[in-house]
């Protein structure tokens, strides 16, 4: 997965939502993070040294002093809604794990240029296929109104969810995909 981009919107009440893409895929994976580390990825995405360290430059410095070396990220589960998420950094030539929050996570994976994971049952799970409609499936504007007037609550979210990913709107895109799992789930 490589980073897309972080999003935001005025009724998120701060929190971002941070979206990977599939490198060779058309799935994306938004994961809401908080403000510190939205900006901790940012500013380290757009080469922006602040004149003091902050918490994940620490970290790195402090990885690197020790020898260490960040191989790469694995988000591994996905439970309640919550995304977990593995390290997989190098220690005197042995592979080791360290459990963490995603935003932690890849905030370090940017700044060791290390590869980003997802395991693919929460690329099944919570990812969003970013294709939009193929000219053949639209139909005029009456019939269109007719269907949604008979389509199930399911069928006008999964509607909604495509559009949100088609205006790139993450955030509400993330909220219909849980409404739509809790509704098939």
């Amino acid at each position: 997965m490589d980073i897309l981009g972080l999003s935001t919107s005025p009724s998120s009440g701060g929190a971002y939502a941070l979206i990977l893409n599939e490198v060779d895929g058309n799935r994306r994976l938004p994961i809401i993070i908080g403000t510190f580390e939205a900006q901790a990825i940012a500013l380290e995405l757009e080469h922006i040294k602040p004149p003091r360290p902050m918490t994940h430059d620490l970290l790195k410095n402090m990885i690197q002093n020790f020898g260490s070396n960040v191989q790469q990220v694995f988000i591994n589960d996905l439970s309640e809604g919550t995304f977990f998420a593995k390290i997989i950094y190098e220690d005197n030539g042995q592979e080791m794990e360290q459990d963490a929050r995603p935003s932690d996570a890849i905030a370090l994976a940017v700044r060791f240029d290390a590869s980003i994971y997802v395991a693919g049952e929460i690329l099944e799970e919570a990812g969003i296929v970013s294709e939009g409609e193929s000219s053949g499936d639209l139909t005029t504007s009456s019939q269109s109104q007719e269907q949604t007037k008979e389509m199930s609550k399911l069928e006008r979210l999964e509607n909604e969810l495509q559009t949100a990913i088609d205006t790139e709107n993450y955030e509400k895109a993330a909220r219909l995909r849980d409404e739509i799992q809790k509704l098939k789930g």
